[in-house]
């Protein structure tokens, strides 16, 4: 287990950039699908992504862990539980601010209070992702001294029993966990694989094109969800995307995409008021009837604008938003009085 390298992988920048526009894509879709009552083309979209696209997400997540595990706990708390901590404590208040109104309107304001506390034990629309994570990489340091194969077999368990107790914490550790240490494990591994592909183009279009047809073919079939076939797809499109990935890095394709990447967390946080806003939009105030195309400009919408968010107070105090401050570190650094998203 080497290893990754160190500084910033461009095929890195572009997987995590192709994973974040497919969440903001899948929220979109199902977003505008179910105001309007109806389906649209961005449908089949978001179905073929689904085998894969939290999979990758968390096996990209562990990619780089090998780095720190090691350093004292001191300072992987602060790294990789206060970090992730401070943005969910933050942006879970700044959407329960956005929705309280319609919540008290449903509820009453004491139910809207009680709602506010319990998402610090049961994860808030969107942001379950990042509450996850700081418990991925705790149970990852505390499980180092049992043998790797025992982790990942009861990982893949998991994984594979499709477990379902409606608390998300419990199901999606169950579901994700496999795949964010798979990419912890096998990161160098996965690393000599993005450079196989680059090294063999032809090669690598032709296994993505047969990996498409066979992941679209399931997913039609109504298959992707079984037991095992969920695992197998889930590990293939993880490294469907890394394939894609370091052939975007090699052809330089796709920039924005990238960049998309190096921001992935900027995104994932401020994405669901703009997308929200412009569905309302479209719905209601634009001419357009195509529901796969209103789909498609809400996900524009949400990445540009959360962007948008991000550049317009990047040099403000409003920077804490995406740059967590001194005082929420474990650790502070006498040269730096922020930490990016990032």
């Amino acid at each position: 287990m080497g290893a990754p390298p160190a500084g910033r992988v461009d095929w890195v920048d572009y997987a995590k950039g192709f994973c974040i526009v497919m969440v903001v894509m899948m929220h979109s879709t199902l977003g505008v699908e179910a105001a309007a009552e109806r389906s649209g083309w961005m449908h089949a979209v978001v179905a073929f992504a689904k085998p894969f696209r939290m999979p990758d997400f968390f096996l990209i997540s562990g990619l780089f862990l090998a780095r720190i595990i090691d350093r004292d706990w001191r300072d992987y708390l602060d790294r990789k539980v206060v970090h992730f901590a401070y943005f969910y404590a933050l942006w879970v208040t700044i959407q329960f601010a956005v929705k309280a109104p319609m919540f008290a309107a449903d509820l009453g304001w004491w139910a809207v209070g009680l709602t506010y506390l319990e998402a610090f034990i049961e994860p808030f629309g969107t942001l379950w992702f990042i509450y996850l994570l700081p418990i991925f990489f705790v149970v990852t340091r505390l499980a180092r001294a049992i043998p790797v194969p025992i982790v990942w077999i009861a990982a893949a368990c998991l994984e594979i029993a499709h477990i379902q107790t409606g608390w998300t914490v419990i199901d999606e550790f169950a579901a994700r966990f496999v795949y964010f240490f798979t990419g912890y494990v096998l990161a160098s591994r996965i690393f000599a694989f993005a450079g196989r592909v680059q090294a063999r183009p032809g090669l690598a279009l032709a296994a993505l094109a047969i990996w498409a047809i066979v992941n679209g073919a399931l997913v039609l079939a109504g298959l992707a969800e079984r037991p095992l076939v969920s695992l197998a797809l889930g590990l293939a499109g993880a490294a469907a995307v890394v394939a894609l990935a370091a052939l975007l890095a090699k052809a330089r394709l796709f920039d924005w995409l990238r960049y998309c990447g190096r921001r992935s967390l900027v995104i994932y946080l401020a994405f669901f008021l703009p997308m929200a806003m412009t569905r309302v939009a479209l719905l209601k105030l634009s001419p357009l009837t195509d529901i796969g195309t209103i789909s498609a400009l809400t996900t524009v919408a949400g990445v540009l604008g959360a962007l948008i968010w991000f550049w317009a107070v990047r040099r403000t105090p409003l920077r804490v938003l995406f740059e967590r401050p001194a005082w929420a570190r474990l650790t502070p650094r006498p040269t730096a009085r922020l930490q990016p998203a990032e």
